[in-house]
């Protein structure tokens, strides 16, 4: 799962269908192109390089960045078709990633291994959201970063795009409250511009990142 893309907001069930996703994702462009998300770039390239874990991350291009950087990537989709997607680019960029296919809500990743962990733009009802911040976070590494953005409940009346369902929409408040055991540096909407046949909308996300404090230490 990935950022929806902008002419046509996806609804729930949409949004909890695989095939619609492979639909999406079987066009031979890249829906979000082959550039990683801006909030990536913004927080994540000072940080070191180690392994790193992507959990829904569509077509790859988030997971390419990173390991072109010299992260060694794990990422993870329900789309086997964004995920063949995803492996050309790897390919065509001249990295390796290794791809899971998995449903966020099945997969158990490896618990304290690494050392940051990505999960961006997956809309899915609370208690799901919780289930796999909670795994994210025992995902990470004593001194692992964790960056989560989402479309914000207040993108539905204030911002543009994203889903049409509040149900799946969140605040960093939400977030935050899915990380008790984490130290949060950041938790903000943030705003981007979203080109549309030449004009400019803003869309509004929410941003959190946070750190598992080193072994011993309570955030």
């Amino acid at each position: 799962m990935a950022e929806p893309h902008p002419t046509r907001p996806p609804d729930l069930g949409d949004i909890r269908d695989r095939d619609y996703w492979d639909r999406r994702y079987a066009r031979s462009e890249f829906v979000w192109t082959a550039q990683p998300n801006r909030f990536v770039v913004a927080e994540l390239a000072g940080l070191a390089p180690g392994r790193a874990l992507d959990l829904a991350c569509g077509e790859g291009r988030n997971a390419v960045w990173l390991a072109e950087r010299g992260w060694r990537v794990t990422a993870v989709d329900f789309s086997e078709v964004g995920l063949a997607k995803a492996e050309r680019l790897a390919a065509d960029r001249g990295v390796e990633v290794e791809w899971a296919l998995a449903d966020l809500l099945e997969y158990e990743p490896s618990a304290g291994v690494f050392e940051l962990v990505v999960l961006l733009y997956l809309q899915v009802p609370a208690a799901e959201l919780r289930l796999v911040l909670g795994r994210a976070a025992e995902a990470l590494a004593p001194g692992g970063t964790l960056l989560v953005v989402g479309h914000d409940l207040t993108n539905l009346t204030e911002g543009y795009g994203g889903p049409s369902s509040p149900e799946v929409l969140y605040t960093p408040e939400d977030v935050v409250a899915g990380l008790p055991g984490l130290t949060v540096e950041k938790a903000e909407r943030v705003r981007r511009l979203v080109p549309v046949d030449g004009e400019e909308y803003v869309a509004i996300d929410a941003l959190v990142r946070a750190v598992k404090p080193p072994s011993g230490r309570a955030p």
